[in-house]
């Protein structure tokens, strides 16, 4: 017999909390549909959604029906969840952009195929509503005094939560009535971040529909520090190359903290739990292998086995103090700018390898910046053309792990 997908995601670190114990026996027993949603905030999803595209990818492997549901309605209020601020509100269009964005990147990685998966929108439910039937049908089994016992709402309490969204945990909740009204869908699936909307719409299907509903979290992928992984001085790690590069996705998880190895081993790859438990325990020197195990394998499942080769070899070209093809990250310039010059604390900023030219000048200052292998301290250095290497390029690297190259546009 198959190995309950319970049991595989509790072995890989996915599970943080259930509702209801049930949950492994259900899904060792029958085909359950369940959902996962994803609130269109941007036009690719990124390295925070990437674990649960991958709890995803091993439930429809184990026979279960996933609904990827795209937050239309949702992204229009935005969930308080972790934030300290109100989400910017954005226009329909754009929401809708983002969302026909993420049914791409999500066909990657789910088979919708023949009824396998389903795409949904809460915007096709959500923005017809009749508020005061909504009330009405969903409000009155939601308590104001339990709402406000929600970790969600509570960090939000002392700078200001808006009545605005106030109401996300009532529409999530109706999202997954609606998800098992229309398809039968009975457990939800999410970020341990939203336990709360979780509960709330468990508790919606059973009190409206009288009938098991059940929710799960997985883990929150963060640092050391209890930040949230997936971001860097540039910002959040995109799924989509054009935003962030292959190399530079290869790159962000090559260069992990040491503690974290085994724990995205075990989440965001598919290698069995033995080889992922041997390379964590490699220590000091060695644990670099165990990294560049772990780049290689994430960019293959989210890029493809060609472009996580170029990335590694690009990485250990570098890494080795060789010149290496484009896909090291690389900035154009003018003729007429690089003739002219272009000083140092420029070409770090642009490079977006520090993050102002305060920033910049310090690093320079403290000799942590070489171009072309060369240590440059002086921040007012300017470069051109004849500073070139012979591949006509300025290789400039920060520190031990980040590169950029400039050349000049064609």
């Amino acid at each position: 017999m198959s190995t309950n997908v319970y049991d595989i995601l509790q072995e890989r670190g996915f599970i943080e909390q259930t509702t209801h114990e049930e949950i492994r026996d259900l899904l060792g027993k029958e085909k359950v549909t369940f959902y996962i949603g994803f609130d269109a905030t941007a036009d690719s999803l990124t390295a925070g959604h990437f674990l649960t595209v991958m709890a995803m990818m091993h439930m429809q492997k184990a026979g279960h029906r996933p609904i990827a549901l795209l937050g239309g309605g949702t992204t229009m209020i935005g969930d308080p969840s972790g934030k300290s601020d109100m989400r910017n509100i954005m226009t329909k269009e754009t929401i809708q952009y983002n969302a026909d964005c993420f049914y791409k990147q999500l066909s990657r990685f789910i088979n919708f195929d023949n009824d396998n998966a389903i795409i949904a929108n809460n915007a096709d439910w959500l923005l017809s509503l009749n508020y005061v039937d909504f009330l009405r049908e969903v409000g009155v089994h939601f308590s104001v005094n339990k709402m406000l016992t929600a970790e969600c709402y509570k960090q939000r309490m002392e700078k200001g939560l808006t009545f605005f969204e106030f109401n996300y945990m009532l529409m999530q909740s109706y999202d997954f009535l609606k998800l098992n009204q229309l398809y039968g869908c009975s457990l939800q699936l999410g970020g341990n971040d939203q336990w709360s909307n979780i509960l709330g719409g468990v508790d919606l299907i059973r009190r409206k529909e009288q009938k098991p509903a059940y929710g799960l979290t997985f883990k929150l992928l963060t640092t050391s520090e209890g930040i949230k992984m997936g971001k860097t001085m540039k910002g959040a790690v995109w799924l989509d190359p054009n935003k962030t590069s292959p190399y530079e996705f290869y790159q962000y998880w090559r260069n992990i903290e040491d503690v974290k190895v085994e724990e995205c081993l075990g989440l965001l790859t598919f290698l069995p739990m033995d080889e992922v438990r041997r390379l964590g325990a490699l220590k000091d020197a060695e644990i670099n292998h165990a990294k560049e195990v772990l780049a290689y394998e994430i960019t293959k499942i989210v890029h493809g086995e060609e472009e996580a080769k170029k990335a590694q070899d690009a990485a250990r070209a570098l890494f080795g103090g060789n010149m290496i093809s484009d896909d090291i990250p690389t900035t154009a310039y003018s003729p007429e700018q690089f003739n002219a010059g272009i000083d140092l604390i420029t070409l770090l900023v642009d490079a977006k390898m520090a993050t102002s030219r305060s920033d910049a000048r310090r690093n320079i200052q403290q000799g942590g910046v070489t171009v072309n292998d060369v240590k440059v301290t002086e921040f007012d250095k300017a470069f051109t053309p004849k500073d070139f290497d012979s591949e006509g390029r300025l290789l400039v690297k920060k520190g031990k792990k980040a590169y950029h190259c400039f050349k000049v546009s064609e």
